[in-house]
This record gives C-alpha cells, structure tokens and sequence, in this order.
C-alpha cells in the first residue's frame, strides 16, 4: 500500500514519534498550524470516519484513550487543546487515512470551533 501514514505509523518512514503503542502512533505534523500539533493515526488502514465499523472501533477508543495521555506529555492538557478531524473533499482530508489532530500550546482562534 502507498498510503504515507501507514508507511509513518509502521515505521516505514522517520518521524517525530511521541507516543505509539500495538495500535496507533502519533507523531508531531511536519507543517504545524499551533505551537503543538501531533496527529494520530491507527497503525491498519482506515480511510476516514466513514469507514468506521464493527470490526475497529476498537481501533478508534484506543486513539480516544491515548490522547490525554498525549496532552499530559506535551503540556496542553491543563490549558486546554483541540482534537480535529477532516472527513472526505469538502472537510479538506488530505490524506485518505483516519487521523487526529491534536492542537494546542496557545489560544485556538474561535471560528474553526
């Protein structure tokens, strides 16, 4: 498969790992839109929101357990943090892989709430 976050979640290719486990890795975005943004994304395919199913949901409550654990780590998780993600053409997803991103080190502009 040539989708890059398979390739980042399974180590294929480098990036700024800060938290991984049997499921999911997140890692620091390499065109940052806060002073802390990391997207999270399941290490098995998933192509967006919509192709959430039965079989990994799982999947999903891991990325959902892990995301406090995230902020706590890189120091948002008192001040406060947004978790976004874009779903198909018109909620911009630019990459057809599920992912989260969490964003926060300074206070968020209010029109994209």
């Amino acid at each position: 498969m040539s989708c890059i976050f398979c390739k980042i979640a399974n180590q294929e290719i480098p990036s700024e790992l800060v938290y991984e486990n049997d499921n999911i890795a997140a890692f620091k975005d390499l065109n940052p839109q806060a002073p802390v943004h990391i997207l999270v994304v399941p290490k098995k395919h998933i192509g967006s929101i919509n192709e959430i199913k039965e079989e990994n949901k799982s999947i999903i409550a891991d990325i959902f357990e892990a995301i406090p654990i995230i902020t706590k780590q890189e120091g948002i998780n008192d001040s406060g943090y947004r978790v976004i993600s874009n779903c198909g053409e018109n909620g911009c997803q630019s990459v057809e892989h599920i992912h989260f991103h969490i964003l926060g080190g300074k206070k968020l502009s209010e029109t994209l709430s």
